[in-house]
């Protein structure tokens, strides 16, 4: 498994570097067989650490934990544990899913915008209401199963998840979650 290591305006030294891959080491031992790579990195957070867990797995799936402490090595720890949970909480579904699926998730690229704040100090009418474009970047949209997707997106502890329904072939699909704490799933090819 490839580890990387790293720190944003820190300097990242041997020791904690050991301490991350036996921590990580340890959690996919117990509860993941195949992973591919581990990144983990560590940046300030006014007066505490903050570190960022992502483990990607061979099968496409992606687990990600991120904890702040005043101790850099209790903020890897933090992270690492939440990981930890994370893969317990989905074990029996992440073996089956290892099971049934022969191949890797297929992922397929996509553009990715970030589009400016409207909120300004001004309260004026806009000239155009086309969006100014901040930033394009690449991202990648993976083919999975409604079930797939809803776990992906708990793993990674986003608010929504955009994948391609492998039910249907090429149709988009948005699962997310809802303020009254279900989740939700949006299937544009079952509109009538």
């Amino acid at each position: 498994m490839r580890y990387q290591v790293s720190g944003k305006q820190i300097d990242i030294g041997e020791a904690l570097q050991a301490h991350v891959q036996s921590q990580i080491d340890a959690v996919v031992e117990k509860y993941s067989g195949r992973p591919t790579d581990a990144l983990c990195v560590f940046s300030r957070d006014g007066s505490a650490f903050s570190c960022e867990t992502v483990l990607h797995l061979s099968s496409g799936m992606t687990v990600q934990a991120r904890a702040n402490e005043h101790d850099i090595y209790a903020a890897c720890d933090s992270a690492v544990a939440k990981m930890e949970k994370q893969l317990r909480r989905y074990k029996r579904r992440l073996k089956n899913h290892n099971k049934e699926r022969t191949t890797p998730v297929e992922l397929f690229g996509a553009s990715s915008y970030i589009l400016a704040s409207s909120e300004t100090e001004e309260e004026t009418e806009p000239d155009t209401l086309q969006p100014v474009i901040v930033a394009e970047m690449e991202t990648r949209i993976p083919t999975l199963s409604v079930g797939e997707a809803v776990m992906q997106m708990e793993l990674h502890g986003a608010p929504v998840l955009v994948f391609r329904n492998e039910k249907q072939g090429s149709g988009v699909n948005v699962v997310y979650r809802r303020d009254d704490g279900n989740v939700g799933w949006i299937d544009p090819n079952t509109a009538g």
